[in-house]
């Protein structure tokens, strides 16, 4: 009894072959479909890992797990030959297994091209959901980019519906600040997607600062894009006719000479305005009064 719970312990690896056990002259397919126990120093990193971002305390807790039950799961690598591997998915448990100082981990060796690679490593860290929205994003658009993937294929690997995957993609036209502080998890995917409502983005870099500032609910943030699209829609205010604007300044003209102030008269289009009287003074509003108080009488 004893015995069998050292061997559970040890995790996967006590249950395996060490090593190569086909050599350092094994070929890919003789390796293929099996899991084995390989050295680390043997595994390279995947060139197309996904993963941007490694939490250090999080590697940290799953260093110390494994350090007690070893590895639960398999990596997953592909040989290159000569006793050299490349990592498809599982960084994120190689890593924490070299802080664990394991010299070997359990791996499933697997035949892939460079392609294939790319597409299971996003898969599978995708299907994870333990990127931020900006790793997915990118991992999304590089499928269809190299892949060759449309959109709804890409939508079918990650197992998510088709507008998910562009509500993802549509993430990557966002302002580089903002695109930080999805990576930083600083901004939701909500306010995110509230943000691309708005076109201009000097805009949505304003309306960013005010959702940090006072810390706006998405609900909040899509009301500010309702308001801010409405007044898009409505445009400037019509031009006033020429004729108009010429009757104006000679009132505006009339009144300051009058009243010796700045004088300042608006008009919409329906004929319906203002008057502005400047004073720079308690005294000079007093002057003012008793100008426009005299002339009623």
């Amino acid at each position: 009894m004893a015995k069998r719970n050292i061997v559970l312990g040890r995790g996967l690896e006590a249950l395996l072959p060490s090593g190569d056990p086909l050599g350092e002259h094994a070929t890919s397919g003789q390796l293929a479909g099996g899991v084995f126990e390989i050295r680390l120093d043997s595994i390279a990193p995947n060139p197309y890992q996904p993963r941007q971002d490694f939490d250090d305390d999080a590697l940290a807790a799953l260093a110390q797990s494994i350090r007690q039950l070893g590895i639960i799961q398999p990596v997953t690598v592909r040989a290159l030959g000569g006793g050299r591997y490349e990592t498809i998915a599982g960084e994120r448990r190689l890593r924490a297994a070299r802080r664990a100082g394991l010299e070997s981990v359990p791996a499933f060796v697997r035949t892939a091209d460079m392609e294939e690679m790319l597409e299971m490593a996003i898969v599978e860290n995708v299907q994870r959901e333990a990127l931020n929205p900006i790793e997915v994003a990118l991992g999304y658009r590089r499928l269809v980019k190299e892949c060759g993937l449309h959109q709804e294929q890409v939508a079918q690997r990650v197992g998510k519906t088709r507008s998910t995957v562009t509500n993802f993609l549509r993430l990557l036209r966002l302002p580089p600040r903002v695109q930080i502080a999805l990576r930083e998890r600083a901004l939701s995917m909500g306010h995110a997607r509230a943000l691309l409502g708005i076109n201009d983005p000097d805009a949505q870099i304003q309306l960013f600062e005010l959702i940090l500032r006072k810390n706006l609910s998405v609900r909040q943030v899509e009301a500010h894009v309702r308001r801010l699209t409405q007044q898009a829609r409505k445009g400037p205010p019509p031009a006033l006719p020429a004729r108009k604007t010429l009757l104006i300044q000679e009132f505006e003209n009339s009144l300051r000479s009058r009243y010796g102030t700045k004088v300042r008269l608006t008009c919409d289009a329906s004929g319906k305005g203002k008057i502005e009287l400047h004073y720079y003074s308690t005294e000079d509003l007093e002057r003012m009064l008793e100008l426009l108080l005299g002339r009623q009488r």
